[in-house]
């Protein structure tokens, strides 16, 4: 039986399933990928630019379709799927728009005669090992930056999500990108390992958990292949005595329950100062409790299935976990027993360090509150995670806040908001959570070769 398969979360139906790579068509696709780099890299980059544009026009033309896809195979309220198409269709037409300034030649002040200039230039084929949450959207970041600096990707997608992924290829096909230059590979992880083994391959990416990123950084290390790791985030969310508990209750609202809380950004620990932690408290859970699940193709529907039973029997254990050994889920905290992957908006209270909802990424519906007495207290805790993605900070001072910011131990600070994604922002973690950045210039950068060329004057 395949392990690339269609299974609508709101229903347990499998829909379709489709067969994984045979050794020899792995052998085929790293060839196609190696051939067609030799020619991509050296076509013109306003031809590169082209259908990157031409790939954001087919996003906004068959969003509704796209946009279902994400619906059917994790879930993912209608709505929110839309706005992932639109987000992904901006990723490109920036890159497309962009990739000119970006890969111009750097010029550089030297001591000695003559010039010298920093080229950015493609290193070959890419491996990119992506997830189910954000489907469309993970692959962008990865794909519109690589593709237009002239590198070849061949992309492993998650494998409930299969007909999203043929339908990324079919777009990339229909806008007239050479058919080696983007692979879509249903291929197992052990042939996943061989790819990344390959001479011809020069680089990996992955968006996923410690564990598989653990597992690709290993055999990109031993093979001495470049890697990027996007993996998990446990994001505090630290809202300050002088906030605005309006905004900031529903920032917290948003923050966690956006894509039914399975983000790496999401907003995970929620770090109350002061006096104010009983009216956040308060009007936090009566917002929570308000919220139901309900059928992610109506377009009213704000919160719908898990992407899968196991992803909903994951956060029943860490919820579990906690409440055995003292919290208490002062909203929510028992799975629904019906069919449909489903799981109701929790909140927990005094979590403590021996309960795995303390140091574990909860990835879905479950959000933990803290109260501290300062802001130094807030910084201590939101810092004691293995986790270091982003962040968020409610204050009136914003002065305040940014210095606040300046502690945090996270690849990215937002103040008074909730973190979010733009094409022309960077992100990327430190400590668990990866490696490496994508969107903005820097992800351009990260698979390419700066060289110099250096000219001394006779």
């Amino acid at each position: 039986m395949s392990n690339y398969a269609t299974i609508n979360p709101a229903t347990g139906e499998r829909v379709a399933a489709f067969p994984t790579l045979t050794d020899e068509e792995v052998q085929d696709v790293l060839k196609r990928s190696f051939t067609e780099y030799r020619t991509w890299r050296c076509a013109p980059l306003a031809e590169r630019a082209a259908v990157l544009s031409r790939i954001a026009e087919l996003h906004r033309e068959r969003s509704e379709e796209l946009a279902a896809l994400l619906t059917l195979e994790m879930g993912k309220p209608i709505a929110e799927a839309r706005g992932e198409v639109a987000l992904v269709a901006s990723i490109y037409a920036y890159y497309a728009d962009n990739a000119e300034r970006f890969l111009r030649d750097e010029p550089l002040e030297i001591s000695g005669p003559g010039s010298a200039v920093v080229r950015t230039e493609p290193i070959g084929p890419l491996v990119g090992i992506m997830p189910w949450n954000f489907p469309y959207y993970q692959v962008a970041r990865f794909a519109a930056p690589n593709i237009v600096l002239g590198n070849t990707v061949i992309l492993k997608h998650s494998r409930n999500c299969p007909q999203s992924a043929l339908a990324i290829e079919a777009v990339f096909r229909d806008a007239g990108l050479p058919a080696g230059v983007y692979i879509n590979a249903f291929a197992t992880s052990g042939q996943i390992a061989t790819m990344i083994a390959d001479p011809r391959v020069q680089g990996v990416s992955l968006t996923g958990s410690e564990k598989a990123g653990s597992a690709v950084a290993e055999v990109a290390g031993r093979h001495l292949k470049k890697y990027v790791l996007e993996l998990g985030g446990s994001d505090p969310f630290i809202v300050l005595p002088d906030a605005d508990l309006d905004k900031a209750v529903a920032g917290a609202v948003a923050g966690r329950m956006y894509n039914g809380g399975q983000a790496c950004t999401a907003s995970k620990r929620f770090i109350i100062v002061g006096d104010i932690y009983d009216e956040f408290l308060r009007r936090y859970t009566e917002a929570m409790s308000k919220i139901t699940p309900g059928d992610p193709t109506d377009a009213q529907t704000s919160f719908g299935p898990l992407s899968s039973q196991a992803a909903v029997d994951e956060i029943a254990e860490l919820v579990q976990d906690a409440v055995s050994k003292g919290a208490t889920a002062v909203t929510g905290g028992d799975a629904p027993n019906e069919a449909g992957a489903y799981h109701p908006a929790t909140v927990l209270t005094g979590v403590t360090p021996e309960m795995r909802a303390y140091s574990e990424e909860i990835f879905g519906p479950a959000a933990v509150v803290y109260r501290v007495d300062s802001p130094e207290a807030a910084v201590d805790l939101a810092n004691d995670s293995p986790f270091g993605l982003s962040s968020s900070i409610y204050s009136a001072d914003v002065e305040a806040a940014r210095q606040l910011a300046d502690q945090l131990e996270t690849g990215m600070v937002w103040i008074n908001s909730i973190s979010r994604s733009a094409p022309d922002l960077p992100f990327g973690g430190v400590k668990r959570s990866g490696v490496g950045r994508e969107l903005a210039q820097y992800g351009i950068n990260e698979f390419a070769n700066k060289k110099l060329i250096r000219i001394p004057t006779a």
